[in-house]
């Protein structure tokens, strides 16, 4: 059977819950799998309970990813690790399980989720920018070599602020993004994902004001860029 799956940091008791509330919602069948894909086996557990289970995966959108806030110095080292552990290493090792049976069933699609973040310098999250720089370098350059397989996409989706658990978890409410600029819906941002990757696009920018910056950051001296960016990322007066 064929099956699409998407990971959450949460319980397993709030993760079944998910599952069952799809199955209910549009009679689809789900398989949830509990698993923290910050830990450096975790990525073949997963796909080594898939493979036993009969699963096959047409899509794998790779959307697992946290952020912690703060100058690089002061942070603790397994934050540090923790964040590459995830937004790297696991991302990576997901698509290198998944992609080869795609290319020999000649179908399939992958979507790493990056940010926005991935087109400039991170002052005060220096990690995290640098890891989404990574999934989209990484993505651009996957999508050309499947190109010639005419069947099988891999998408990069670089969403901008969206409201979601995320700032929470980066402890950036009372950031400027959050606080003074803004974010976008969720349900918006994920549309414009799904439509993007069913469109076969390599990079998919949700918002057009988004879109801006990230084109805009391309020409500009590339200290103002670290510069503004650390600005949106400053913490303002509540």
């Amino acid at each position: 059977m064929a099956a699409n799956w998407c990971w959450w940091r949460a319980s397993g008791d709030t993760l079944n819950k998910i599952g069952a509330e799809l199955r209910g919602q549009f009679g689809v069948t789900m398989k949830t799998v509990p698993l923290d894909l910050g830990t450096a086996p975790a990525a073949k557990i997963l796909f080594d309970q898939l493979q036993s289970g009969g699963v096959v995966v047409d899509v794998l959108v790779n959307n697992a990813g946290f952020d912690t806030f703060g100058e690089f110095a002061g942070i603790a080292e397994e934050e540090i690790l923790g964040q590459i552990q995830l937004n790297i290493t696991s991302l990576t090792e997901l698509t290198r399980l998944f992609l080869p049976a795609m290319l020999a069933r000649r179908g399939g699609k992958i979507m790493n989720v990056a940010s926005t973040a991935a087109f400039q310098p991170g002052p005060l999250m220096a990690v995290y920018y640098a890891t989404k720089a990574y999934v989209l370098s990484f993505s651009e350059a996957l999508a050309n070599e499947v190109t010639g397989s005419g069947v099988v996409v891999v998408s990069c989706f670089c969403p901008g602020a969206t409201d979601t658990g995320f700032q929470k978890r980066a402890r950036m409410e009372n950031s400027r993004l959050f606080k003074k600029i803004g974010a976008m819906n969720v349900e918006t941002v994920a549309r414009d994902g799904y439509r993007g990757l069913m469109a076969g696009r390599t990079v998919v920018i949700s918002g057009v004001q988004n879109w801006l910056v990230a084109e805009s950051v391309r020409f500009a001296p590339r200290k103002w860029v670290t510069a503004l960016s650390r600005w949106v990322a400053e913490k303002v007066e509540t």
